[in-house]
């Protein structure tokens, strides 16, 4: 009889290579069901939320070639190259926490010792999520193998095998730790886009001391505007007037939208009206911070900007307190107002609109006006982004409002309507960073006869851009008789109580 070598023959007892096969399987199986338990307790249950500088960050380590990578909403990803291995260190800056914020701002120590203490606190979550890891880790693999397995021994060289891997995985990132590629770091989403936005890293550098310290500035800029309010004179008599804030060009600046809160409580305006660009670029991750409008206590009227995608305005309209107007019309305050978006999506160069003439904003002009001629009577306000859709309405609207522009501007046109542009109430967000002269925040308050819907008064608030500490808030009274409405320039602005510069 022929015999196979390295088959057995029927009776006789398996030959070394088979044991040695069958024992080298049997541990291969051992080792993925620990590995597959660790991994998935290290997926379920490492995780660490931790405060670092003003941030509320969740830390925690995924599957991945190794690195790091830092989540900063809207603005995307920075990845670092910084360590091989099975595991990647994610952050997750999730939000600002205000008092941290403002405690920094407000306190030079603190804010020159930021550095150190993101630092420090950084290196501390991270020795937390180390452990946190290991012993996720450890007890899902040993929990894995003894479900399945239901051995006594099982756990423990379940144990064994998670803790040499581990080892290795350690040993790995020691072993290729590469701190020099802290400063070649990657970034993705939008900070792709960042040359065009805020210019190179050389131009970022050299402006953050500047950028810090406009923060203490910020605050006592919003002080001064507050205590400046008290000495302006009421725009009318009791109750006859309404007041109504209007921003536009937020483009996502926290400051802005703080500034729009605060000015909304101070003043008392029963209505917040936006016409549009609360975002830069109308993508999902800038879509979480807008819902912030839905804390307002006022009505909030807004018109989709050429930054704004649909589903921005899809997700502000979901707000409680929030209309989004398109070619339609809505009652605030007691008075009627009108919106119409502009046509165009612009922010990435890239749908064809920013060759559109300007034949599609009038067009967009006289569809609103077409609306507006369906009304049983003229509303008191239209709202529009850019002032190029404003044309049709002349005559058929004593009062339009846009923006688009980011610089404050009103005329009266040919027929007696008033067209009032607002500068960037975001002081054009990330391009605060650009350019030599920074752009201001900008809002308005309009103060309008209750009854008739009349134009009575306005508060036009400037808070200094980036760096700069002046306050100014100017009172332009609207004459009451037609006849005697002059064409109206805002003229330059005199500072009401600037601040005084950080000590």
């Amino acid at each position: 009889m022929v015999s196979l070598v390295g088959v057995s023959e029927p009776g006789s007892s398996p030959s070394p290579w088979h044991r040695r096969a069958r024992v080298a399987g049997w541990w291969a199986a051992r080792a993925a069901l620990a590995l597959c338990g660790a991994l998935a307790a290290v997926l379920l249950f490492a995780r660490v939320d931790a405060p670092i500088g003003p941030f509320d960050a969740t830390l925690a380590f995924r599957p991945a070639s190794g690195g790091a990578q830092v989540s900063v909403a809207p603005l995307g990803e920075l990845a670092v190259d910084v360590y091989d291995g099975p595991l990647r260190l994610d952050v997750d800056l999730q939000r600002v926490d205000q008092e941290r914020a403002q405690a920094l701002a407000t306190d030079p120590v603190r804010l020159a010792g930021v550095v150190d203490q993101v630092t420090e606190d950084l290196r501390s979550a991270v020795v937390r999520l180390i452990w946190l890891t290991a012993l996720a880790a450890l007890a899902g693999g040993a929990l894995t193998s003894w479900a399945v397995l239901r051995r006594r021994r099982e756990p423990l060289i379940a144990l064994g095998l998670t803790t040499a891997v581990l080892a290795a995985t350690g040993g790995i990132g020691v072993a290729t730790w590469r701190p020099e590629a802290l400063s070649q770091p990657t970034y993705t989403g939008l900070l792709t886009n960042a040359g065009s936005l805020i210019g190179s890293a050389e131009d970022i550098v050299a402006r953050f001391d500047a950028y810090r310290a406009s923060l203490e500035d910020l605050v006592a800029n919003v002080g001064t505007l507050y205590a400046t309010l008290s000495a302006l004179p009421a725009p009318a008599a009791g109750d006859d007037t309404v007041a109504i804030l209007h921003v536009s060009d937020i483009h996502l600046n926290p400051a802005g939208f703080d500034l729009m809160q605060q000015v909304s409580q101070q003043f008392g305006v029963e209505a917040i009206l936006d016409t549009g660009d609360i975002t830069d670029w109308g993508s999902q991750p800038e879509n979480r911070l807008i819902t912030s409008v839905g804390d307002l206590d006022v009505p909030y009227v807004y018109i989709r900007g050429n930054h704004d995608s649909a589903t921005t305005a899809g997700l502000l309209a979901l707000q409680p307190n929030v209309t989004v107007l398109d070619d339609s019309a809505v009652t605030v305050a007691g008075l009627q107002v009108v919106g119409t978006p502009d046509p165009r999506f612009t922010p990435d160069k890239s749908t064809g609109d920013d060759d559109a003439g300007d034949d599609v904003l009038e067009e967009s002009g006289e569809e609103l006006a077409d609306v507006v001629a369906d009304l049983p009577e003229p509303p008191a306000i239209a709202m529009v982004h850019d002032p190029k859709q404003a044309p049709p309405l002349d005559g058929g609207v004593p009062l339009v409002l846009a923006g688009h522009t980011h610089s404050r501007k009103i005329s009266e046109l040919e027929d007696g309507t008033l067209l009032m542009v607002q500068g960037s109430t975001g002081g054009a967000g990330l391009r605060a960073l650009e350019g030599e002269y920074p752009e201001p925040l900008t809002c308005t308050v309009l103060y309008l006869d209750r009854t008739t819907g009349a134009l009575r008064a306005y508060d036009e608030i400037r808070l200094g851009g980036l760096g700069e500490t002046e306050v100014t808030v100017q009172r332009i009274v609207v004459p009451r008789s037609a006849e005697d409405v002059a064409p109206v320039d805002s003229g330059p602005e005199t500072p009401a109580a600037p601040a005084s510069p950080p000590g």
